[in-house]
């Protein structure tokens, strides 16, 4: 074996935030690629772990581990905490580090600051979802989007489905905190989107009045639990999983990035297992949908739910740090490891003795 330990480098969220700003279809037709490369078999994505705080049980860190082939061809981990409190104090509930690693001697060759990763392959999933789930419908685009939930979340999916194209007449938004609510119809104003805004009170209001639904709460368990509020037949994207009852979900055709990392952790759809004991109410995967294999009724909700893929933030980061080698950006952290001769014959300094 003929190999050398790579360098290893420190990406920065605003090194990060430049590299994909502006490129929305690039990462859209990135995320495609991926969930490809997953579906054909392609890729190792265990299940996530999620290490949880008895002392703060709203709060919790999970660990993605994945490894991608295809053109990609990394290995690595998400490391991304999730503490809500932390908006009531004025920063981000989320953030996150990407480890990327060398597949041919295991090293790890990056340390990513990953909390925009994390949302751009999110909204960039969700913009895919959008386009596909609603390509072959004779009804066409929907014209109404609606927004439960107004986090960063949400503004990364509105900017990438406008980034892909998408056009509204009209936009709701709905959030539990008001003033959430209305700094969200302020940025949408600010965006240079010409939908006209509403901000719902309730959520019944922002689901009837919505043909392409985007759920980004923190929920933790369903609070939307009327499945006639979806009897004109939205396309749903469920991002954040766990807000629709199983009476919902079981009154819709279902769709997942993957079914058996979807059906855990008291997602809607688990529960809607647990419920009737059986999963035939998932009617396929995104992949199935992209290759054709799955065609979607009009005359039921379809819902979409993502339980998010750790191949997809590799091959987001693998493509950020490939483009800041190729730029001569990388800052690589010298003698990172040092200790590398079996038997210890290297000098202070770090060359051969």
């Amino acid at each position: 074996m003929n190999a050398q330990i790579p360098p290893f480098s420190v990406v920065t969220g605003a090194q990060v935030h430049r590299a994909v700003a502006g490129r929305e279809r690039q990462i859209i037709s990135l995320i495609e690629d991926a969930y490809r490369v997953h579906g054909e078999g392609d890729s190792v994505n265990p299940p996530s772990y999620f290490l949880r705080f008895p002392d703060r049980p709203s709060s919790r860190i999970i660990a993605l581990p994945a490894s991608i082939g295809g053109q990609t061809q990394v290995d690595g981990m998400k490391w991304i905490s999730s503490f809500p409190e932390n908006v009531q104090a004025g920063i981000p509930r989320a953030s996150a580090v990407l480890i990327l690693n060398d597949p041919r001697t295991g090293y790890p060759i990056a340390c990513m600051e990953s909390s925009i990763i994390s949302a751009t392959r999110t909204a960039a999933s969700a913009a895919l979802a959008a386009d596909r789930l609603t390509r072959d419908r004779r009804r066409g685009r929907p014209r109404r989007v609606g927004f439960f939930g107004t986090g960063l979340i949400a503004r990364y999916i509105h900017t990438y489905l406008r980034g892909a194209g998408w056009d509204f007449d009209e936009l709701g938004v709905h959030d539990l905190d008001p003033d959430s609510a209305e700094a969200f119809r302020t940025y949408v104003e600010g965006s240079g989107d010409e939908a006209r805004v509403t901000v719902h009170d309730t959520a019944e209001q922002l689901i009837r009045s919505s043909d392409l639904t985007v759920f980004a709460t923190v929920a933790g368990a369903p609070h939307v639990t009327e499945p006639g509020w979806f009897s004109h037949n939205p396309i749903v994207l469920h991002v954040s999983l766990r807000d629709l009852s199983p009476e919902v979900v079981l009154s819709s055709a279902n769709v997942v990035d993957d079914v058996e990392h979807c059906l855990k952790a008291s997602t809607s759809v688990h529960l809607a297992e647990q419920s009737v004991g059986h999963r035939s109410f998932i009617d396929g995967t995104l992949f199935d949908v992209m290759s054709g294999r799955l065609s979607l009724p009009e005359d039921r909700p379809v819902v979409f739910s993502p339980f998010g893929l750790g191949v997809l933030d590799l091959a987001v980061g693998k493509h950020i740090h490939d483009q800041l080698r190729e730029r001569g950006e990388l800052t690589v952290v010298p003698d990172f490891f040092h200790d590398t001769d079996r038997y210890g014959r290297q000098s202070v300094g770090g060359e051969r003795a």
